[in-house]
């Protein structure tokens, strides 16, 4: 019933693990390097499309070695790890229920809408952002946003106005105090992610909810972009005045902003914010349901794994250039149960 009625959801719009191992099996660490590893043939791990898959892949290529390398110490031969970017966050999740995925790196809306057939394994550390505040008008002081040495579960998604004649219009309104009314936004032109991505659309939706009592899919001029970049790209160019996306994403793309992307003046005084979300529990790694090598042993490696690689300089620089991750810890379902009620209120909204 539930994947029915979720069905229904990405229908309209358009667009939106192993359990987490008990507290004591948490905190037990493999020790099986002193017999003989077991082989595993292949293993395959697909990532939802966080940016353009040539640089994802790129990116991720080192860490193939450094996870054989973890995983043979625990008593597991890995001989072949293989590194996928999925066409949508949707298709990571049906990887995963399908078992063609073994484990994936997904959002936590992902992880709850496909979360019949894959288990949360870890979730993910991200530093803590020093902008912060629910006042939009607070993020558009022309100062840089930057991490701090906080470490943080939840992050933020934000409404970002371009510097198109539209765009400017809506930060102008916001930046002066008053409120925009839903005729204003209806009247922009929306870059937004997939349906199941929880910044690039869960939680944007709910905003619109909360104040307008609308969601994306009411807006009349919505264009769905294959990643983030594409997305800020159609921003920069003028082709959408308003797009979606996560707390950073001013400081993500700030070099490209003026290199790659043809504009002359800094991100920080080009763009805008006009709202401001709740916060969002980190991404996931899940692994899948029917995967014949996702044994509760080797879902308990692979996670010590992707902890301790999180802890090095090594791997920390890898999934921290390639997904703002900060190391990892184990999850548990009840984590996500923030997502779950969002997707309950979109489908209620619907």
């Amino acid at each position: 019933m539930k994947k029915k009625l979720l069905a229904v959801v990405l229908a309209v719009t358009c667009a939106i693990g192993m359990s987490a191992c008990s507290s004591s099996n948490n905190q037990q660490t493999s020790d099986t390097t002193d017999v003989d590893a077991q082989v595993i043939d292949e293993f395959n791990i697909a990532f939802a499309p966080y940016d353009a898959s040539e640089t994802m892949l790129a990116e991720t290529e080192p860490l193939k070695g450094l996870l054989q390398e973890k995983l043979l110490e625990k008593g597991y031969d890995v001989k072949d790890i293989n590194l996928t970017v999925g066409a949508s966050y949707e298709a990571v999740g049906e990887a995963l229920s399908a078992g063609t995925a073994d484990a994936g790196f997904i959002s936590g809306g992902t992880y709850v809408l496909y979360d019949e057939d894959c288990d949360v394994l870890l979730t993910a550390l991200r530093a803590a952002y020093s902008k912060d505040s629910d006042n939009p008008a607070d993020w558009n002081d022309g100062t840089e946003g930057k991490y701090t040495d906080e470490m943080s579960k939840y992050y933020k998604s934000i409404i970002i106005a371009g510097p198109s004649a539209k765009g400017q219009e809506l930060a102008a309104k916001v930046n002066n105090g008053e409120e925009l009314t839903w005729d204003d936004l209806n009247s922009a032109t929306w870059s937004v992610m997939s349906a199941s991505s929880a910044s690039g659309y869960i939680y944007p939706s709910l905003w619109l909810y909360d104040n307008y009592g609308k969601t994306i899919s009411d807006l009349s001029n919505v264009v769905q972009a294959d990643s983030y970049s594409t997305s800020i790209a159609r921003l920069a160019s003028e082709q959408a005045d308003i797009m979606v996306g996560f707390a950073h994403m001013q400081y993500k793309y700030a070099d490209q902003w003026t290199s790659e992307f043809g504009r002359t003046e800094p991100i920080w005084t080009e763009t805008n914010i006009l709202g401001v979300t709740k916060g969002i529990y980190n991404d996931t790694i899940c692994v899948s349901k029917a995967s014949p090598i996702m044994t509760d042993e080797f879902k308990q490696a692979f996670g010590e794994a992707m902890i301790e690689i999180g802890e090095t300089e090594k791997g920390l620089e890898i999934v921290d250039k390639t997904f703002s991750h900060k190391g990892y810890e184990w999850a548990d379902p009840s984590d996500y149960d923030g997502e779950r009620e969002a997707e309950k209120l979109i489908v209620n909204a619907e």
